[in-house]
């Protein structure tokens, strides 16, 4: 992993999507749906780009994974507002099954906090998946009836967040880009069979 350093390209992707969210509440709210889909899709792809620069330029760090889960946690509670602001259709038909999903997501920070005496936002392929999806969801919503893409979006969200909780149960405090619980089964077994 390269040293922590604040000042990288990596990073300055990430802190993007924190420090422009209040330019999407702006074009919300002064109804400029145009350039509030423009903005969304400008800075939610920074969310695949932040990942592609820090493993290109050796940018990985801790502190990157850091800023980058916050930088998440806010974008898509934002987009979360953003979708019932802009299509509450949507949301209400979906509305139960979101409450599950907010608890699980809940239930597996206060799972990491009780474990490891912090909250842990993991990066498995799943949630990686939900960023993707939720990203989508929102943009495909400006032009079609999303109801049931987003009840598909939140069914992988109920998958993958049993399976960050059951990683943090199983495994304990592991690598937060850990890809899979599949993926550390292997990792556990292979390291059986050469010892």
């Amino acid at each position: 992993m390269a040293k922590q350093n604040l000042f990288t390209a990596a990073n300055a992707l990430s802190l993007s999507r924190l420090i422009f969210l209040p330019l999407l509440f702006l074009a919300l709210y002064s109804e400029q749906r145009w350039i509030f889909f423009s903005l969304f899709l400008i800075l939610g792809s920074t969310d695949y780009f932040d990942g592609l620069v820090a493993t290109r330029l050796n940018q990985r760090t801790e502190l990157g994974k850091t800023l980058d889960s916050l930088a998440d946690l806010f974008f898509y509670l934002a987009s979360a507002y953003f979708l019932y602001y802009l299509f509450p259709d949507v949301v209400h038909f979906n509305m139960n099954f979101l409450w599950i999903i907010i608890g699980l997501l809940l239930l597996s920070f206060i799972v990491s906090a009780v474990k490891f005496g912090k909250p842990i936002m993991m990066h498995t392929a799943l949630l990686r998946l939900c960023a993707v999806l939720v990203f989508f969801l929102i943009l495909l919503s400006f032009f079609f009836d999303t109801r049931y893409l987003m009840a598909f979006v939140l069914t992988v969200y109920f998958v993958g967040f049993l399976e960050v909780i059951a990683i943090f149960i199983i495994f304990g405090n592991v690598d937060r880009d850990t890809v899979s619980i599949l993926h550390l089964y292997r990792q556990k077994n292979v390291f059986k069979t050469q010892n």
